[in-house]
């Protein structure tokens, strides 16, 4: 049985990794991006475009959505980065940060339970970050993703009765285009973050996209409301991502 699971943020990095994954494994993906696949046309997923912090647009997406089959599988992974310190922090880059990184998977969250209870199945799985546990220059980043992280946990709890799971990834330092632009090759603090990772080496999105697949298997149904850091063990090193 062919699955339809909507991947936000698909279009390149990490999302489209775990876009490729989730194909590979059998699911039809439709990928929400304001963006195309950057690799071109991306036979792994249907994108259809849409802005993350408009909710119009990601109500106007799920519509399209709802003239196909139920969807049964849903990946929160779209994501913005602005860095700055406490200090330097804006109002609008944290609303905004927000908007993107909060608001967007509730929305998503919401727009898909109907067809899971109706299905009586259902895999959600939510994009956030070892950074929640704390790194500097990153207030606005690191709240939104300890919020995913603590939105995953009730929403577990709600839905678990339908045969819906909720589960979150908190990946450490990948190496994506978001990455390098937070954290350029030639800062000493970049290398820094690599030479605290205890496995040696960035990660890949791939190395995600293997974690998430994991959660949205049919045999996963008794994995609920976890939070797994792919991180190469940074988790438990000093410094962070």
């Amino acid at each position: 049985m062919t699955r339809t699971a909507v991947v936000t943020g698909a279009s390149r990095g990490i999302g489209q990794g775990i876009a490729a994954r989730l194909n590979a494994d059998g699911w039809r993906v439709v990928n929400l991006d304001v963006t195309p696949p950057g690799n071109g046309e991306d036979a792994s997923a249907r994108w259809i475009e849409t802005d993350l912090a408009d909710p119009a647009s990601l109500a106007a997406a799920f519509d399209i959505i709802a003239k196909d089959d139920p969807v049964t599988g849903l990946v929160n992974n779209a994501g913005i980065a602005l860095p700055g310190t406490l200090a330097d922090t804006e109002i609008d880059d944290f609303e905004r940060t927000m908007d993107i990184n909060l608001r967007a998977p509730m929305l998503c969250a919401q727009a898909v339970i109907d067809d899971m209870k109706s299905e009586g199945f259902g895999r959600i799985v939510n994009i956030s970050s070892r950074a929640h546990l704390g790194k500097t220059h990153r207030t606005a980043y690191a709240a939104s993703k300890g919020g995913v992280a603590s939105m995953s946990r009730v929403w577990a709890l709600e839905l678990a009765q339908y045969g819906i799971t909720v589960n979150t990834i908190a990946p450490g330092p990948i190496a994506t285009e978001m990455f390098t632009a937070a954290n350029p090759s030639d800062m000493p603090r970049t290398q820094e973050i690599i030479g605290t990772i205890p496995a040696g080496r960035l990660g890949t999105p791939d190395d995600i996209a293997h974690g998430v697949a994991s959660f949205m298997d049919e045999r996963a149904g008794f994995i609920n409301g976890q939070l797994l850091y792919v991180c190469g063990g940074i988790s438990l090193a000093r410094g962070g991502s």
